[in-house]
């Protein structure tokens, strides 16, 4: 070839993604599943054991769950800047020193001599693992084929659902062994070992493109002011928040209700409720197909009442019933979260990092805010007011998502 051949040589067609079965495919899933452990592993291990880590330091419920709303708020406010970084230096990068930095932290919890250091290390830990879920979705995004995106994006959201799941299922029985500090340094020794497997598996970016120049503050708010000026995106930020709100307070504060009579739960029995989330493991993967037919805002509703019907149900005095009610809660909050997160980064034009990051930070702000004070309606009035106080924060979500988003199927 000549020279001048060479010179007007058509330039390289723009990445395509890794296609459903592609070798890239499942390694880019994989990765993102350890990543998913490593992460929800953590952040949520000690929710099982509130019980415990009250008496042991003498506090009550609603400062217990503080341990939860610390680590949560410390990933609000980290998603954005993790967000800007990840622009700068990729999204694998960023990802990879965010679940090192998270389980140094992870590691340290367990040795906090008293509750306000545990507390801070929580709110550490949160932040460093803010650098995950603030990417995983645009990561996923640009490197899976649009066409394939919405059904990798319910596998990462059901993958999160066992990680949350075995980090509750491994600390209550080791805490009823040997207590809450035990229980949480076994699952940061996990974390650790999953975050190796982040690192080995995650294939090098294809369809990032880097942001050069221009990082001050000016450019900062011309990728934020986009997000935020879009009603269907708020609409979704409002699904986040609400939701996520509700749910993360059923899980703070059922295992209370269920150690103190008439039922006389151990810890290791009501670390069994967050079997739970392997009904959020298959809703999460079988709205995406779903939504394909009936349209996304038909399933995130129809998932939003699954979740009032699950609340209403574990009204009952009985423990099976109460279980049943539980299951179908969970089935309901994570089919509308895998709708809505999967949505936010489909309907983001630019900015796209910075919109899963608006989402992200909804999301953990509702936990922190709404799990805490959910708490003071629990200790105050019970768990039937906390049970409709709930329902009607469900309710405002449907109300939102009714009156702002598209309605019909999806484009892509």
């Amino acid at each position: 070839m000549s020279a001048n051949q060479a010179g007007t040589a058509a330039p390289a067609a723009p990445w395509a993604g890794h296609q459903l079965g592609s070798a890239g495919y499942r390694r880019v899933l994989a990765a993102l599943a350890c990543a998913g452990v490593a992460t929800f592993a953590q952040l949520y291990a000690v929710q099982g054991l509130l019980p415990l880590l009250s008496r042991d330091l003498h506090v009550t419920a609603a400062q217990a769950a503080l341990t939860i709303s610390a680590a949560t708020m410390g990933l609000a406010v980290a998603v954005l800047p993790w967000s800007f970084v990840a622009d700068r230096v990729g999204r694998v990068r960023t990802m990879g020193l965010a679940v090192i930095l998270a389980t140094i932290f992870g590691l340290l919890v367990p040795a906090a001599p008293n509750f306000e250091v545990l507390l801070a290390l929580r709110a550490l830990e949160g932040a460093a693992l803010g650098g995950i879920p603030a990417l995983a979705i645009a990561y996923l995004t640009e490197e899976i084929s649009p066409r394939n995106a919405a059904a990798a994006a319910g596998a990462y959201v059901a993958g999160t659902t066992l990680g949350g799941l075995f980090g509750r299922l491994l600390a209550g029985p080791v805490a009823d062994l040997a207590g809450w500090r035990m229980g949480t340094l076994a699952v940061s020794v996990c974390a650790a070992v999953a975050a190796a497997g982040f690192l080995l598996l995650a294939p090098g970016p294809r369809g990032f493109v880097p942001v050069r120049g221009g990082g001050g503050f000016g450019m900062v708010l011309a990728r934020l002011v986009p997000q935020l000026r879009n009603k269907s995106l708020l609409a979704l930020y409002a699904q986040a928040f609400l939701l996520m709100g509700a749910f993360v307070s059923v899980y703070n504060y059922l295992g209370f209700r269920l150690e103190a009579p008439p039922y006389l739960l151990p810890a290791s029995a009501v670390a069994l409720l967050f079997l739970a989330y392997l009904a959020g493991t298959v809703s999460s993967r079988t709205v995406a197909g779903l939504a394909v037919r009936f349209g996304r805002r038909t399933l995130l509703l129809a998932s939003t009442a699954l979740m009032a019907v699950g609340l209403a149900v574990t009204l009952a005095p009985a423990l099976p019933v109460i279980l049943v009610g539980l299951v179908l809660f969970t089935a309901g909050f994570f089919g509308a979260h895998s709708i809505a997160s999967g949505w936010t980064g489909a309907m983001a034009t630019s900015g796209r990092a910075q919109a899963s990051s608006l989402y992200n930070l909804s999301y953990y702000a509702g936990s922190s805010v709404v799990g805490w004070a959910a708490g003071l309606v629990f200790q105050a009035v019970g768990w039937t007011a906390l049970a409709a106080a709930l329902a009607g924060l469900a309710l405002l979500a449907a109300a939102a998502a009714a009156t702002l988003l598209p309605p019909g199927r999806p484009r892509s």
